[in-house]
């Protein structure tokens, strides 16, 4: 009889032990190891094109954040191409696709667009990239492509953002990383981050103190679309509270 007992504790044990170890992560325990377990799950490895027009601060933002964070081996998120349509821009093993050697947009785009198909992108960013998208392109990577705007759409498209919010007498000013559609600077947006406008403030000091809070705003937008934890649906970024709550990143005095 004793001897039955001790066996079945131990069988009871054994199990305990098998189920503990093959327990699927708690995302009350920690952000990263849940996005690292759906990685396992899906085993796929994702790929990131950046597209740019010389080697912006925004770039180098993601650049830096993709190494520092390990997104490779930690996420299965790789830079896999760096296009630019300027021949001399220098990148991460830049393929150019220079837009003057072509006669039409069109003709531009579909060269773009062979470029960009054999890396099967999940997410296509925008960094510093001087050309404007026909929609043709913009319908062909839908829900992919992402950019940076220097405002808080959806005020202030377009161009001169800085001194727009100053003249405005805005007392917040911010950036913003929307979906690219085919309304200027109307995509749905992904992430924004917000600094104070202070009485003193010129676009140049303005901007400056936007810059850093673009560079940590940018990169988490791209690992959260390409990881999917956003996604464009009908028209509008669909995430869950906790991401959309790391999505926004606001400015705090030193």
């Amino acid at each position: 009889m004793q001897q039955n007992t001790i066996q079945k504790r131990q069988e009871s044990e054994e199990n305990d032990s098998v189920r503990l170890k093959y327990r699927p992560l708690s995302c009350a325990l920690d952000f990263d190891k849940c996005r690292i377990y759906a990685l396992f799950l899906n085993n796929i490895m994702k790929n990131i094109v950046v597209l740019i027009s010389g080697r912006g601060s925004n770039f180098e933002a993601i650049l830096r954040t993709a190494r520092s964070e390990d997104w490779e081996g930690r996420f299965g998120l790789k830079i896999a191409a760096v296009i630019s349509n300027r021949p001399l821009a220098k990148g991460l093993d830049a393929v150019a696709v220079d837009h003057k050697a072509y006669p039409t947009r069109e003709a531009f785009e579909e060269a773009l667009t062979a470029a960009i198909e054999p890396y099967k992108p999940a997410v296509i960013v925008l960094a510093g990239f001087m050309r404007i998208l026909t929609e043709s392109f913009v319908a062909r990577w839908e829900g992919k492509i992402l950019n940076i705007h220097p405002a808080l759409l959806p005020l202030f498209p377009g161009l001169d953002t800085h001194q727009r919010a100053i003249d405005a007498g805005c007392r917040v000013h911010g950036s913003t990383v929307h979906f690219v559609s085919s309304v200027l600077d109307g995509g749905a947006i992904i992430g924004q981050s917000v600094v104070p406008v202070l009485p003193s403030d010129t676009d140049e000091t303005l901007a400056a103190r936007l810059l850093p809070y673009e560079h940590k705003l940018y990169p988490q937008c791209v690992k959260a679309v390409a990881l999917g934890e956003v996604k464009l649906i009908d028209g509008k970024a669909v995430m869950s509270d906790e991401v959309a709550h790391h999505l926004a990143i606001f400015w705090r005095k030193d």
